[in-house]
């Protein structure tokens, strides 16, 4: 299966601007003839850190900026996986839409999400394409064990994970190692295909971010299941990358589980346990 992601700069509040690179990276997704095509972690609105900007660009899974998005899809044949800050009710989620040919497919909102205006998304759906399984998480979700096992327990064999990242130069060494050793040990633990699919900031005046000075330095890349990076974009750049995956490798397992499904069913009482200690 050929997938694409497009490491592009989303300039916060800008809906127009957004939308047309939107359209943009579903074209070079097209021409590329991939199946699927990411972007990052709140693409189309934008990823600023307070509440005030980011109701402010907002909008509902039913609405017109939807439709507008969806009608885009319409008009190509890659499937898109899109973010968005979403509007339910009066709450904020930071959500992406899996969306094909004009229909919306679905919705995953982050579970791990650590800005204090969005809420928590506690429902982790898979989708199908051409028989092969794939889930969807958002940056910071990768960085904890259960998410992906959850995914991959429902079949999952691609694990897409659109990222926003603005790390301060101070931490952003062991911001890159700590984030490729999450993503190297999710893909062996489950036996998963495992797509960074990041973000560049170079205009930091477009970000919304207004907490500290930081880099958006993009790195996205492939892993595969033995944990090894396949493709990977350049850094400090707007980059696009297509990777082929090879579906019919066999999958890891341990006495008929995934490494992550076994230790689960085997340890999961012993940690409750140690948790009544701590």
């Amino acid at each position: 299966m050929k997938i694409a992601h497009c490491q592009f700069e989303a300039w916060v509040g800008d809906l127009e601007h957004n939308l047309a690179r939107f359209e943009e990276g579903l074209k070079r997704a097209d021409e590329a003839g991939a199946k699927v095509v990411t972007f990052p972690e709140c693409f189309l609105t934008g990823y600023p850190d307070t509440e005030e900007l980011a109701r402010k660009g907002a909008f509902a899974v039913e609405s017109p900026q939807m439709r507008r998005v969806l009608e885009i899809t319409a008009r190509h044949a890659a499937v898109a996986i899109v973010g968005f800050n979403e509007l339910r009710g009066n709450d904020l989620f930071n959500t992406v839409v899996v969306a094909h040919h004009g229909q919306n497919l679905g919705i995953y909102s982050k579970c791990a999400a650590y800005m204090k205006f969005h809420k928590q998304g506690r429902d982790f759906p898979v989708w199908e394409i051409d028989g092969v399984k794939f889930g969807v998480l958002i940056c910071a979700d990768g960085g904890y064990i259960e998410p992906t096992r959850i995914l991959a327990l429902k079949g999952a064999r691609i694990i897409f994970a659109p990222h926003f990242n603005y790390i301060s130069d101070k931490g952003l060494i062991s911001h890159f190692m700590k984030v490729r050793a999450d993503h190297s040990a999710r893909a062996v633990e489950n036996s998963v295909y495992f797509v960074r699919a990041n973000n560049v900031v170079l205009d930091p005046a477009k970000s919304g971010i207004t907490r500290n000075a930081g880099i958006g330095y993009g790195d996205s890349y492939v892993v595969d299941p033995a944990g090894e990076i396949i493709a990977r974009t350049r850094r400090h750049v707007e980059d696009f990358m297509v990777c082929d995956l090879d579906m019919s490798f066999k999958q890891d397992s341990a006495w008929g589980l995934s490494k992550s499904a076994w230790s689960f069913r085997e340890f999961a009482p012993f940690v409750q346990e140690a948790m009544k200690t701590t």
